[in-house]
C-alpha cells in the first residue's frame, strides 16, 4: 500500500492513469477517503484516469491515513499534507477535484498555492448557511468522527473542542477562506451545485455570486442530467491542461 510519511503522519494514496495530474479530494466530511468515490455512479479516478494522472488520498485520520491529534490542527494543517503529497510524487502543477469537504480544501490549496493549481472542480461544496442555520450540523459531524479517534489518540478534550473551533468556528461561508479570497480567485473554478443541508444551494450560488472565473453546472444529479453534466467536467479539465 502507498504511503506519503512525514513525521508521524503516514498519508494513504493511489494512482491511476497518464497525463496532466488531478488531485481528488473525497466526500465524507472528516472521514474523507478514497472509499467514498467507489460508491457513486461516475467514479474519478476511472473516468479522469483515461487522460490524466489521478491521484487519490485518504485525508489524516480517515481510511488508511493516520496522524496526530493537537489543538493547533486546522484546515492549513490538511492543507500541508496535500501538498505534501504533491510534493513527494514530484508534482508541481495539477488540478483539484473535490466533493463535499472537498471544496474548502481545494480553495485552501489555491490560497496556499496558486501558482501550483491550474483549476478546481467542487461538487456541491460543503458551506455554513446564513444565520448559522447548519453549524450544529458541522459540529455533530465532528464529534461523531472525533468519538470514534478518542481512544487512539492522547489528544485530550480540550484539544478535540479547540480542533473542532479552528475548522467550523468563524463567520467564512466555506469555513477556510473567506468572501475577499473568492472574489480575488483567479483560478478557473467548475462548481457544480448543493442542494441540502451540507451542500447548501446558497454556497454554491455564493461562490458564482464572487468567484470571476467560473464555470456553473446547475442540473447534474438525475438521470438525464448526470452523464452530459460529468462530461462538462471533463472537458472543463482538458481546456485548463497545460
Amino acid at each position: 500500500m502507498p504511503y506519503f510519511e512525514q513525521d508521524t503522519t503516514r498519508i494513504y494514496f493511489e494512482e491511476a492513469g497518464a497525463g496532466f495530474p488531478i488531485l481528488l479530494i473525497a466526500p465524507g466530511g472528516m472521514k474523507s477517503a478514497i472509499s467514498f468515490w467507489r460508491g457513486m455512479s461516475w467514479n474519478p479516478l476511472d473516468a479522469l484516469s483515461a487522460n490524466h494522472r489521478v491521484i487519490a488520498m485518504d485525508q489524516r485520520n480517515a481510511g488508511a491515513s493516520t496522524a496526530p491529534v493537537s489543538a493547533s490542527d486546522s484546515w492549513s494543517t490538511y492543507t500541508q499534507d496535500q501538498l505534501g503529497l504533491m510534493d513527494h510524487l514530484g508534482i508541481d502543477k495539477f488540478h483539484v477535484v473535490g466533493m463535499c469537504i472537498g471544496g474548502p480544501y481545494a480553495m485552501g490549496l489555491i490560497e496556499a498555492a496558486p501558482e501550483r493549481v491550474a483549476s478546481a472542480v467542487l461538487f456541491q461544496s460543503i458551506g455554513l448557511m446564513a444565520n448559522d442555520a447548519n453549524r450544529e450540523a458541522f459540529y455533530d459531524m465532528f464529534d461523531g468522527w472525533a468519538n470514534e479517534l478518542k481512544s487512539s489518540t492522547t489528544a485530550t478534550d480540550t484539544d478535540w473542542q479547540q480542533f473542532r473551533s479552528n475548522m467550523y468556528d468563524g463567520d467564512n461561508f466555506l469555513f477556510n477562506v473567506g468572501d475577499d479570497f473568492v472574489r480575488s480567485c483567479q483560478t478557473p473554478l467548475c462548481v457544480l451545485e448543493g442542494n441540502d443541508l451540507y451542500h447548501p444551494q446558497e454556497t454554491s450560488q455564493k461562490i458564482r455570486e464572487l468567484a470571476p472565473n467560473l464555470h456553473y453546472i446547475e442540473y447534474w444529479k438525475d438521470a438525464t442530467a448526470h452523464g452530459p453534466a460529468m462530461a462538462e467536467v471533463e472537458t472543463f479539465l482538458e481546456r485548463y491542461s497545460r
